[in-house]
């Protein structure tokens, strides 16, 4: 199938078949693909937690509004954003530049300072939310990468993130979850699997000046 094909196939599963689990191999190019999306600026403000305790898939059940896609799926991925992007965060990812590219220090610095009296500026609401949009973005490639891959999603906003924190003991991490996606194989009997996709007409949606 072509990426059209792979897009019309997936869709937000709403039952996993829970005997069925991810290959390392399928695993380890969506972990991939997490780390190679694009982020602003490149700095990656987010971590990937990933579940397959099927016991502790079960305890966030009832933090995901009963929805049982948590408990079901082969893995859940919980998209987490950094809560303290400062100035020793941007000092840390300009070392790694320099590291991986061998670029000297005198080409960064302006960048480099540009960037941290940004974030000085910024409230850390502020700082939470952009990097929150970067988690929207790593979770839309990581859908497309599923689809080709054979692999079903379900992307969710519905669950409580302070819930998830605490059960994850992500504060200590100092991470904070923004958006949660299982990951599996959709079960045999989710009538979801058959509906037709709900669009716009594609002249609708896409306007060339």
């Amino acid at each position: 199938m072509n990426i059209i094909d792979k897009l019309q196939w997936r869709y937000a599963t709403k039952s996993f078949d829970a005997t069925k689990l991810i290959s390392e191999n399928k695993l380890n190019t969506i972990y991939q693909a997490f780390n190679l999306t694009a982020t602003s600026y490149g700095l990656q403000p987010l971590k990937l937690v990933v579940i397959s305790n099927k016991a502790l898939q079960e305890e966030l059940v009832a933090a995901s509004m009963n929805q049982q896609q948590v408990a079901q799926a082969s893995h859940v991925l919980v998209f987490c954003i950094e809560t303290a992007v400062d100035k020793a965060y941007i000092e840390n990812y300009f070392e790694r530049v320099k590291s991986i590219r061998n670029t000297p220090d005198s080409v960064l610095a302006g960048f480099r300072d540009f960037l941290i009296n940004d974030f000085e500026g910024k409230t850390e609401d502020a700082i939470a939310l952009w990097a929150t949009k970067q988690a929207y973005l790593t979770m839309g490639n990581l859908m497309t990468v599923c689809a080709v891959e054979g692999v079903d999603a379900c992307p969710m906003e519905g669950f409580e993130p302070s819930k998830y924190d605490a059960i994850l003991d992500l504060k200590t991490k100092g991470l904070q979850s923004v958006l949660v996606m299982p990951i599996g194989y959709r079960a045999e009997d989710d009538m979801f699997a058959g509906f037709k996709k709900v669009r716009k007409p594609l002249e609708e949606s896409v306007i060339v000046l």
